[in-house]
């Protein structure tokens, strides 16, 4: 079966149980849709407990899965978006704001990719330019002038890389972005949902906790550009998507990711509430242990955290099989 189809029986089943489901009062076919959903269910937990990375890259990227607006309406109250850098645009690209979180003033920074392709194109595939990042840092002041907490939700496939975005100084602005949050005496908490791609994904990812979801993937470029790059074949994605170590679990071992977050059977689109309730579990008691902090004790283990980054992986790579 090719690594793209790897949903081809899940879904076949799930056709199934729609069909069933158009017989509403006929015992039969109930109990029959009632045994197909438990079959679908183990079928769920078996396939997703077996991918490979690329499969897990391919889920991180599902059109379906929660973005930065679903998780805001799931877990935040109060939201009042900002719009602007007060430079040069707005970048629908990144989506900044404040709200509560259990009745506590955060603020909220992330990726927002479209669901169809209107949303697609005026969110530019959520692939942030400069002013999305400079409107992010915009934010991410405010959040410290106010003692708030900053909460980043990052989802995208890397920073634009076009030429406008190149000519407002796109390497500038993620560059600025990385040394500013460095310094930022308020709480960080990141969460990779989806793609963690490159310098994009890190602009709005230095934080006192990094997570990811269970199928999310992070990493300095794409499978397919690492391919094209190496081999001269973007079609031996699969291969690089194995040789980076980009999902959560080799991250966690790497010691770049503090924490994952458990995603429902089926990747974060099949069950979203079911996620959401598990990243609202992460978020509060990190937020707990984080506030709990000086800025002071806050800022030097941010950057001890950082510092001992390479260190970590290299006694991982290094140790014997």
């Amino acid at each position: 079966m090719a690594n793209g189809d790897f949903e081809a029986p899940l879904l076949d089943l799930q056709k199934r149980i729609d069909a069933l489901a158009a017989f509403p009062g006929d015992e039969a076919k109930e109990k029959e849709a009632k045994r197909l959903r438990a079959e679908l269910d183990e079928k769920r937990r078996d396939v997703f407990a077996r991918l490979t990375p690329w499969q897990k890259t391919l889920v991180a990227r599902h059109p379906n899965r929660p973005y930065t607006l679903d998780y805001v309406q799931a877990l935040f109250t109060e939201w009042t978006e900002v719009h602007g850098d007060r430079r040069y645009a707005d970048d629908p690209a990144l989506v900044c704001g404040f709200a509560l979180y259990k009745d506590r003033p955060v603020a909220v920074i992330g990726h927002q990719k479209g669901r169809d392709t209107k949303q697609k194109i005026y969110r530019n595939f959520g692939m942030p330019k400069p002013e999305g990042y400079r409107k992010a840092l915009r934010v991410m002041r405010l959040a410290e002038k106010f003692s708030r907490p900053l909460i980043s939700l990052v989802d995208t496939p890397g920073a634009y890389p076009g030429v406008d975005a190149e000519e407002r100084g796109q390497a500038e602005a993620i560059a600025f972005n990385l040394r500013e949050m460095a310094g930022l005496r308020t709480p960080i908490v990141v969460t990779i949902t989806g793609e963690g791609g490159s310098g994009g994904a890190l602009a709005i990812a230095v934080g006192d906790r990094v997570n990811m979801l269970e199928h999310a993937v992070y990493s300095v470029i794409s499978p397919e550009g690492c391919a094209s790059i190496l081999w001269r074949d973007a079609g031996r994605a699969e291969e690089a998507a194995t040789a980076m170590k980009i999902t959560a679990g080799d991250l966690k071992q790497l010691g770049l990711v503090d924490q994952i977050v458990p995603e429902p059977p089926g990747g974060a689109h099949v069950a979203p509430e079911m996620l959401f309730k598990n990243l609202d579990a992460v978020l509060s008691a990190q937020l707990g242990e984080l506030t709990a902090l000086s800025p002071e004790a806050l800022l030097e283990a941010r950057y001890q955290k950082f510092r001992n980054m390479g260190r970590a992986g290299r006694e991982f790579l290094e140790a014997p099989p």
